[in-house]
């Protein structure tokens, strides 16, 4: 068993398109990035990558790469899973958390929720969602962070121990 952690950050910026966990919530405003900003996306694929020992998504799509400018972090995502299948293990859960005066995630949550599992194949999916009270740069709206857990088991493991 793996336990890996991701974080990430980026600034709104009116204009852009809000993108969290692959849906396009068609807000008039959206997160500052080199690629599609996915907060979401982007801590989990960190927290898989940690996981793994892999490092994270800056090391494996760097922002100093134009191929990676305005990419689909579901395209990333999945490229990510390869690694993972690569190395024989297969994720078990995903906790991931969003940090942010705004959006409210409620009206998006199960649609976010089940495009994760249709990415990842995985139904343990929990997307929720916290502020930070109107403290600190995203309570003064300046931006949004995304938090994310998994559990990764290797694929080897007896079915008994499997959930």
């Amino acid at each position: 068993m793996r336990i890996g952690q991701g974080i990430d950050f980026h600034v709104y910026k009116l204009g852009r398109r809000m993108i969290l966990g692959g849906i396009d919530l068609e807000l008039d405003y959206g997160l500052l990035g080199h690629s599609d900003a996915d907060v979401l996306l982007h801590a989990l694929s960190d927290a898989i990558l940690g996981a793994l020992g892999l490092g994270d998504i800056g090391r494996h799509f760097p922002d100093s790469d134009p191929a990676y400018r305005g990419a689909d972090s579901g395209e990333l995502l999945k490229q990510v899973l390869e690694r993972m299948h690569e190395q024989g293990y297969r994720l078990v859960n995903a906790d991931l958390t969003l940090i942010g005066q705004k959006p409210k995630l409620a009206p998006y949550r199960d649609r976010i929720e089940d495009n994760i599992k249709r990415l990842t194949g995985c139904e343990a999916i929990n997307v929720k969602a916290t502020t930070t009270e109107k403290m600190g740069a995203i309570g003064r709206e300046e931006g949004l962070a995304a938090m994310a857990i998994v559990l990764l088991e290797h694929a080897t493991l007896p079915e008994i121990y499997q959930c």
